[in-house]
């Protein structure tokens, strides 16, 4: 079954009409790639001799490696420059991107907070104005935090009386951040620096004195690679030293757990949240007179987020019992006392709950598309929120006064629009609407359900010009990721519409391992499982072929991070299914990735190659350890930066390494390497057009379709 996915909601799919294109392609010539020594190093898992001949390219600080990067990086250069319209695709890119950005304005003290980007800034701005609507005042630009756009805002909170705000600072995509904190009433940044800090915040204690933080010691080897152990939660208070910070919650028996902090808007609770990975929560809690933690929701083997403290009752989100998710309340001073409030969907999946005007906001996903139901907190429902279009929702949240709030919505055809919503009478009225510089009414997206390996039916989301034929012509890119219960939602990429007005077909598929049908969705795709995520993947490539959407000369494959595994994993198990394949950031090496920083925490997802059974299904899959001599591999391209600390870049290294020592074909095998960048939040909007410049480039050449110049009015 097809369906478009439109502003007006589900239509039967029509007629679509032909696009050519030409296929004389300028012939590139590969320099020789470096000389990669092959060392001799060989581990034993449980009886099994496993080499693994670039151990060194791990060390980020030797000379070796550097070398090795800056001869790579040549060789990758020198082809991409010899692509003829690659800066044609750079220009085309810039005037894409180049449009302005807002985002929803939030209200803290007596001012209105909003992020604007011009169009090409290479940091969105934080602007303040008294009322929506009204021009505003540059609040806190990044782009002057360094001369290159290379700092980011990780992340930013305000104290509940909106004196202060507290913004973690990120260099060059990093990982480690530093919370620094700005006087809303001067506007001028205070003493106060907090270092070490990591997958954390600043959470505001309700008297605006001060705020919780995570934090790690300080590494002792190197900073980027380092395994990260015993996170522990501090308490900063405002105009004090950080060697004055007090220790509030450590755990030396479990160095490999994240803890977050997590106080109740009255100030009489203090809860604290532990994860011994990305999935499975226990929470703790003390009133905030008190001195020792109690064990609250035990875990690990379910997920439990915090909404909010009303009447001494705790309002939580959790998978536990309930797959799909739901609301429960339970009573502090009697945790025997624990009911449901918003029970679970019989279909669709609880993504979370807001809080705003006295009410709660349920945001659900349908499909992978968005929905809201407005609740009062005994769970009854006031409305169903009738959304102005299809695709993703941000915003649903606020303070307990509020009258009104203000969310985005976007799909892939649309940018971020913004409007405003009464709570009292349910009404959505348009606040601001990004001006793009391209016709969104000449694309559309369907969304397609179709059979994986084992007859599961999978969606997927398929973006293409309305004239487009099914002869089996067209260029095709399809992206999944497929994991760590990460749902792929419609959203908008101003690269891949790029790649869509020029004929192409942009894939999104929803794969086992997300949550897009709740955490049964989520199993299905790990651990032992993870199998069912590649045959997803593979199965949306061979629907697209067999629907004549593409053909194996016209199909890439994209995915990053954990979706680079993905991509990695079905190059190596379908290496005749496509003609490019483009591994970003990429998990690659499946039985050491939780050696370095915070890997450890993926084994709850993985698994690890110190478990035999483990072991024994991650090497089946492990890209590295799956390449073999000879074999006819897709032309790749493979993408990583050198700041990269959460997946590190020597996955990618010794990938790139492996697979041009094993390349037996003719297409090109290239690393690319940025410098500066990391996992690729944060990452500037120049380092942004540069890399998917590239990428493009990299693409069209290798699936015989030159790129054709279009101006902005096309």
């Amino acid at each position: 079954m097809k369906h478009f996915l439109s502003s007006e909601g589900i239509v039967l799919l029509g007629a679509v009409a032909v696009l050519s294109s030409c296929n004389h392609m300028t012939q590139i010539k590969l320099q020789p790639y470096p000389e990669t020594e092959r060392g001799e190093v060989v581990d034993n898992y449980f009886g099994t001799e496993v080499a693994d001949p670039y151990r060194w390219l791990e060390d980020d600080r030797s000379e070796a490696t550097a070398a090795w990067v800056e001869a790579e990086n040549a060789v990758t250069e020198d082809y991409l420059a010899q692509i003829p319209f690659r800066n044609a695709i750079r220009k085309r890119l810039t005037q894409l991107w180049n449009y302005p950005k807002e985002g929803a304005p939030s209200k803290h003290g007596n001012w209105w907070y909003y992020y604007y980007n011009d169009g090409l800034q290479n940091q969105s701005v934080l602007y303040r104005t008294k009322a929506p609507g009204e021009a505003g005042e540059v609040f806190l630009d990044p782009n002057t935090l360094s001369e290159d756009g290379t700092v980011a805002l990780a992340a930013a909170s305000f104290s509940k009386d909106g004196r202060y705000l507290a913004y973690a600072a990120a260099a060059s995509g990093s990982d480690w951040v530093e919370i620094r904190v700005v006087d809303t009433a001067t506007g001028q940044q205070t003493e106060d620096r907090i270092n070490w800090v990591k997958n954390s915040g600043a959470q505001w204690a309700p008297d605006s004195e001060g705020f919780y933080y995570s934090a790690y010691d300080a590494p002792k080897g190197g900073v980027y690679s380092e395994q990260n152990q015993y996170q522990k939660i501090y308490y900063h208070r405002i105009g004090t030293p950080q060697s004055a910070d007090r220790l509030i919650y450590e755990d030396p028996a479990h160095p490999l757990r994240y803890f977050w902090a997590w106080p109740s808007e009255d100030g009489e609770w203090l809860f604290v949240l532990a994860s011994d990975g990305t999935s499975g929560t226990e929470v703790l809690f003390r009133k905030s007179s008190e001195k020792r933690f109690r064990t609250l929701l035990p875990g690990f083997d379910a997920d439990y987020g915090v909404v909010t403290v009303r009447n001494g009752l705790l309002y939580y989100v959790t998978n536990r019992g309930a797959s799909n998710y739901a609301l429960r309340r339970i009573d502090l001073n009697d945790p025997s006392k624990d009911e449901v409030v918003i029970p679970e969907h019989e279909r669709n999946l609880l993504e979370g709950v807001g809080t705003a005007g006295g009410y709660l906001f349920a945001q659900y996903l349908e499909n992978a598309q968005n929905q809201i139901a407005q609740y009062d907190y005994d769970g009854r429902l006031v409305r169903e929120v009738a959304l102005p279009a299809i695709g993703t929702v941000g915003g649903f949240d606020g303070e307990k006064e509020d009258t009104e709030l203000y969310y985005t919505l976007t799909n892939y055809t649309s940018p971020a629009t913004i409007y405003r919503y009464d709570l009292s009478a349910g009404v959505s009225t348009l606040y601001k609407a990004p001006e793009v510089r391209f016709d969104p009414e000449r694309y559309t997206t369907e969304q397609v359900f179709y059979p994986s390996k084992d007859g599961t039916l999978i969606p997927m989301f398929i973006t293409h010009r309305r004239d487009m034929r099914l002869d089996g012509q067209n260029p095709c890119l399809l992206y999944g990721y497929g994991g760590f219960q990460i749902n792929m939602t419609p959203g908008f990429n101003p690269a891949a519409l790029m790649f869509v007005e020029q004929g192409g077909i942009y894939c999104v598929a929803n794969l086992r391992g997300g949550s897009e049908y709740g955490e049964a969705w989520h199993r299905a795709g790990m651990l032992a499982s993870k199998q069912n995520v590649f045959d997803d993947f593979i199965a949306a490539a061979e629907y697209l072929i067999a629907g004549k959407y593409t053909s194996k000369e016209r199909l890439a494959i994209n995915g990053g991070s954990n979706g680079g595994l993905l991509v990695g994993a079905c190059e190596v198990q379908r290496p005749d299914l496509y003609a490019v394949c483009l591994p970003q950031v990429g998990v690659l090496d499946m039985l050491r990735y939780h050696k370095f920083t915070i890997g450890w925490g993926w084994a709850v997802e993985y698994g690890t190659s110190e478990d035999e059974e483990q072991f024994g299904y991650i090497y089946k899959y492990s890209p590295l350890h799956n390449l073999k001599e000879g074999e006819k591999y897709p032309a790749t391209l493979v993408m990583t930066a050198d700041h990269d600390d959460r997946v590190v870049p020597a996955h990618s290294f010794k990938f790139a390494a492996q697979l041009q020592h094993c390349q037996g074909g003719d297409a090109p095998v290239l690393i690319r390497i940025e410098s500066k960048a990391g996992h690729g939040a944060g990452k500037p909007t120049s380092k942004r057009i540069d890399e998917a410049t590239d990428m493009y480039a990299f693409l069209f050449q290798n699936i015989g379709v030159p790129y054709r110049p279009v101006t902005d009015a096309e």
